[in-house]
């Protein structure tokens, strides 16, 4: 390696860190800010209720399963092969219809991810846009999540604005129900 591109290389380095210690950041706990909104806590609450109800649906749908087992294998020395077959085939068809029912409960796409989005989406558009907002009045360029990010080792709570965040939030909402 040249001296040439080992000099600009430093140079590089130092002008990138020049950069990076102007910047003026801070951290917000976006768990906290999120607990803190009644909406939120409603919203969750809905969609914990909505689980456990969903959750008995498929329990009994598999309990019936089950049931049907016990029948079938206390009768199954007596019934002829035939019918044997035929509640086998019933009940991995019943095993497999109450699979496909949990799948469209709890899937990636099921009914409660589905209300999941409708419920949070737009309260965590609400907040983004709550902390861009707070961020860009600041003059802050970079805003880091302490509750997401496993890798923040240290900081100095002096930099954690999530308390003046949530006060925005409140007050956004407090504005928009005052304009209807």
């Amino acid at each position: 390696i040249s001296m040439k591109r080992i000099i600009l290389t430093l140079m590089f380095a130092m002008a990138t860190l020049g950069i990076a210690s102007a910047q003026k950041y801070c951290v917000i706990d976006s768990e906290k800010l999120f607990k803190s909104l009644d909406e939120y806590n409603k919203a969750m609450t809905t969609l914990d209720e909505l689980g456990k109800a969903y959750q008995t649906e498929v329990d009994n749908k598999y309990k019936s399963i089950e049931s049907l087992f016990n029948n079938y294998m206390a009768q199954k020395s007596s019934l002829p092969a035939s019918t044997q077959t035929s509640i086998e085939q019933q009940i991995l068809q019943k095993e497999q219809e109450a699979q496909k029912f949990q799948q469209e409960l709890f899937g990636e796409n099921g009914t409660l991810m589905k209300k999941r989005v409708e419920l949070i989406k737009p309260i965590q558009t609400k907040v983004f846009n709550a902390i861009e907002a707070y961020a860009k009045a600041n003059g802050y360029d970079l805003v880091l999540d302490k509750a997401s990010n496993a890798s923040i080792l240290y900081f100095n709570n002096a930099i954690d604005h999530t308390a003046r965040v949530i006060e925005q939030v409140m007050l956004e909402n407090l504005n928009s129900k005052n304009r209807f």
